[in-house]
C-alpha cells in the first residue's frame, strides 16, 4: 500500500489535478472552496493501471499554511511536485522542494500543470530547462517530468503510467511489528465515536487491538478500520488509514499525537540529531535559538543546543540536541524539519540519531561528538540488520560480508539479532558468521508469512473441494528460489502454520491446518448416486466422462484427491476398496505363480480387457509390477 503527496506553490493546480485523477475534490472545507485555496490537508485515492490502489495527500501551497503541509508530507512514498505552466518555479515551489529533499522522499515526479494556458511549445521547453536547474542536486534531480492539463485531461493517462512505473521500482513498506500512526486529522462520527486518520508505518493494526495515543497515554481499542473508504480487518504499513477508536473522546486527541500499541514507544522531550542548514537560509543559526520542530504530523517549539560550535552558517551541517516544549514520539532514523517561528522560514532539517538521550550533553565535548558520529552509523546489530534487510533471504555469510563488520562485533551482532528474533533462521544448524545457513530479517519474514498464508487461504476459498494448493504452484506465486522456498516451507510446517499433504509421488498439496474438504447436501447426494454405480459394477465401473457427467469435474477431483476413488488411467477409475483388493490379489498371485498375464487378470476379476490393461499399466508406473513380454512380474524392492 503506497501513499503519494502533492507539493508546490499556491494556485498551481494541485487540488484540481487530484480531483481530475480521482473524481473527488480534496478541498472539503467551505472556506477552502470559497477561497479556491487549500488550507487543511486533503485526501483521496485512485487505482493505478497495474491495479494497485494508492492514497493521496493534498497539501496547502500557501506559505501561511506550511505547518499543515508538513503534517501531511512526512509519511509519503512519492511526491508530485506540481508546477504551473503559466508561472513556472515560484517561492513555495523552492521551499516545498527543499522540504522534500530534507525529508529524503523515496521517489518523485515533476508535474507541469495548466499546459492548456501555454500556447507556445517553446515556452514549455524553456520552463523544463528552468525546472531542471531548480531541482539539480536534490532528491528530484532525476525525477520524470510530465506535462498535463487537468482542465482538458491532456497527459493524465501518461502521468498515471509514469507513476505506476515509478512505484513499481520502489519496495513496499516493511512490517517491523511496531505500528505507529501519526494523527493528521481527528473527528467524531455519529454512532461510532472518535475517528483518527494518518499514514500507518512500521507495523499492522487489526480490529480489536488495544492501542495507546501518545504522548497523552490514552488507552482505547480499535473498533473499526478503513483504507481508501473500505472497511478492513487489518491495516497494513504504508496505508492511509482511518481508525475508529473506542474508549477515547475526540476532544482529548490532537493532531500530531501518535497511535501505537501499548509499551512499544515512549514520548520524549529531548532528541539528538544531525542537522543541515539550507544554503539559502537568510542568516546563520545560533546556539540557544528557538525554532519550530516538525516530525511526523507533530509540531512543537524547541530550544536547540548546537554541539561543537556556536553557530552554523547557511549550507553547514552539524550536531544538535533539541529540548522540546512538548513531548513527541520519534525513533532513530526519523527525519524532521526546522522552521523559524517569526518571520516564518524553513531553516533546514535532518535525521534523528538518538530518540532517548540520557541527558544534556557537554556542548564542546569531543567524546560526545565521536559518540554521535558512531551512533549515526548504527550499532553493529543495526548495521547487520540493515544488511539483512537489503539482501532478504540469503546466507549468514553473505549478510556479514555486506555489513563489512569485523568478525568479533559481527558475531556479537548475529547473536543479538537471533536472540531478539529480528533475524529468522531458515535452516537447521549452528549459526555462525561464516555459515551458509539461510536467514531472513523479521520484516521480510512477516511479509512472506502473511503473503503465503493469504495465497493458501485464497486457494481454499476459490477451490473448497481441494485439499490444498499444489506445492509447485505456491512456489511459482511466491517467486522464490527453490532452496529458499523449501526452507521457508519447512519452517511454516514446523510451526504448524501450514501442513503438507501428499497427493502423489510427484506432487504435494499445501494447506492451512484448519482446512477440511466438506460436501454440502447437494454434493453428498451426487456422490452417493455415483458410488452406488461403482458398487453395482465394481470391476467395470463408470468411465471418467460418465463420472464427470454425474458429479461435475470439481467434485470428481475432490473424490480422487480424498482417495475415495483411484484413477489408474485417463479413462478408468476404481473405487478405493476395489483398487486395494485388486492390487492385493494381483500381488498375491504373482508371489505364488511368479507371473501373470493380461488375460488372467481379466478373468480373475471377471472384467474386460480395458480395465485389466489400465490397472496393470498403472501398477507398472507406480513400481509394483514390471512387464516381461506378455506377462507381469513383481518388481524387486
Amino acid at each position: 500500500m503506497r501513499v503519494i503527496g502533492t507539493a508546490g506553490h499556491v494556485d498551481h493546480g494541485k487540488s484540481t489535478l487530484i480531483a481530475a485523477l480521482t473524481g473527488t475534490h480534496p478541498d472539503r472545507l467551505k472556506e477552502e472552496q470559497a477561497r479556491e485555496m487549500t488550507i487543511e490537508l486533503g485526501f483521496g485515492w485512485l487505482t493505478l493501471p497495474n491495479g494497485e490502489e494508492i492514497g493521496i495527500v493534498d497539501v496547502p501551497g500557501h506559505r501561511d499554511f506550511i505547518g499543515n503541509m508538513l503534517a501531511g508530507v512526512g509519511g509519503i512514498d512519492a511526491a508530485l511536485l506540481v508546477i504551473a505552466a503559466d508561472e513556472g518555479v515560484m517561492p513555495q515551489t523552492k521551499e516545498h522542494l527543499a522540504i522534500l529533499d530534507l525529508l529524503q522522499i523515496p521517489a518523485g515526479m515533476i508535474v507541469l500543470t495548466k499546459t492548456d494556458l501555454a500556447s507556445d511549445p517553446d515556452w514549455l521547453d524553456l520552463l523544463e530547462v528552468d525546472i531542471r536547474a531548480a531541482v539539480q542536486g536534490t532528491v528530484m534531480q532525476a525525477a520524470p517530468l510530465v506535462r498535463v492539463s487537468a482542465k482538458t485531461g491532456l497527459g493524465l493517462d501518461g502521468l498515471l503510467r509514469t507513476l505506476t512505473q515509478l512505484l513499481e521500482t520502489k519496495p513496499a513498506r516493511l512490517d517491523l511489528g511496531r505500528p505507529r500512526l501519526p494523527i493528521d486529522r481527528v473527528f467524531t462520527m455519529s454512532g461510532f465515536g472518535t475517528v483518527v486518520t494518518g499514514t500507518l508505518s512500521d507495523g499492522s493494526l487489526s480490529l480489536g487491538d488495544e492501542v495507546q495515543i501518545l504522548p497523552g497515554r490514552l488507552t482505547g481499542r480499535v473498533r473499526g478500520l478503513q483504507t481508501h473508504g473500505k472497511k478492513e480487518d487489518q491495516a497494513v504499513p504504508g496505508s492511509r488509514t482511518a481508525i475508529n477508536i473506542s474508549g477515547i473522546p475526540a476532544e482529548d486527541v490532537r493532531r500530531g499525537e501518535v497511535v501505537v500499541r501499548p509499551d512499544q514507544y515512549q514520548a520524549t522531550r529531548r532528541l539528538d540529531a544531525r542537522f543541515r542548514l539550507l544554503k539559502d537560509a537568510s542568516s546563520a543559526l545560533k546556539h540557544g535559538s528557538e525554532v519550530k520542530f516538525f516530525v511526523g504530523a507533530s509540531e512543537t517549539l524547541a530550544m536547540l543546543r548546537l554541539l561543537g560550535t556556536e553557530e552554523l552558517l547557511p549550507g553547514d551541517e552539524g550536531w544538535i540536541q533539541f529540548e522540546l516544549r512538548d513531548p513527541v514520539v520519534a525513533v532513530r532514523g526519523d527525519r524532521y524539519i526546522l522552521r523559524r517561528p517569526s518571520p516564518g522560514e524553513t531553516l533546514g532539517g535532518g535525521v534523528i540519531v538518538d530518540h532517548q538521550p540520557k541527558g544534556r550533553h557537554k556542548r564542546m565535548d569531543g567524546d560526545v561528538l565521536k559518540s554521535l558520529e558512531s551512533l549515526s552509523q548504527g550499532s553493529p546489530a543495526d548495521v547487520l540488520f540493515e544488511a539483512a534487510l537489503a539482501l532478504q533471504a540469503d546466507s549468514l555469510k553473505a549478510m556479514v560480508a555486506r555489513s563489512r563488520l569485523e568478525p568479533a562485533p559481527a558475531s556479537e551482532a548475529l547473536t543479538e539479532l537471533l536472540e531478539s528474533r529480528k533475524l529468522i533462521l531458515l535452516d537447521e544448524g549452528a549459526p555462525s558468521i561464516t555459515s551458509d545457513l539461510l536467514a531472513l530479517a523479521l520484516p521480510h519474514w512477516n511479509v512472506l508469512r502473511d503473503k503465503t498464508l493469504q495465497l493458501v487461504a485464497a486457494h481454499h476459498q476459490n477451490f473448497p473441494l481441494r485439499r490444498g494448493i499444489p506445492r509447485e504452484e505456491l512456489k511459482s506465486k511466491l517467486k522464490l528460489q527453490p532452496r529458499v522456498f523449501n526452507a521457508v516451507l519447512a519452517v511454516f510446517t514446523q510451526r504448524n502454520l501450514l501442513i503438507e499433504n501428499r497427493k502423489s509421488k510427484i506432487e504435494n498439496l499445501i494447506a492451512l491446518p484448519a482446512h477440511e474438504v466438506r460436501f454440502d447436501e447437494g454434493q453428498k447426494v451426487k456422490v452417493g448416486t455415483l458410488l452406488r454405480k461403482f458398487e453395482a459394477n465394481p470391476y467395470a465401473p463408470p468411465s471418467v466422462k460418465e463420472c464427470q457427467a454425474e458429479t461435475g469435474e470439481e467434485l470428481l477431483n475432490a473424490l480422487l484427491d480424498l482417495g475415495q476413488l483411484m484413477a489408474v488411467s485417463q479413462e478408468v477409475i476404481f473405487r478405493r476398496e476395489e483398487y486395494d483388493a485388486m492390487t492385493a490379489k494381483i500381488k498375491a498371485t504373482l508371489a505364488q505363480n511368479g507371473q501373470i498375464s493380461l488375460a488372467e487378470v481379466r478373468d480373475l476379476f471377471n472384467t474386460s480387457r480395458k480395465y485389466a490393461q489400465a490397472l496393470l499399466e498403472h501398477l507398472d508406473v507406480i513400481g509394483v509390477t514390471m512387464r516381461a513380454g506378455d506377462f507381469r512380474k513383481l518388481r524387486k524392492g
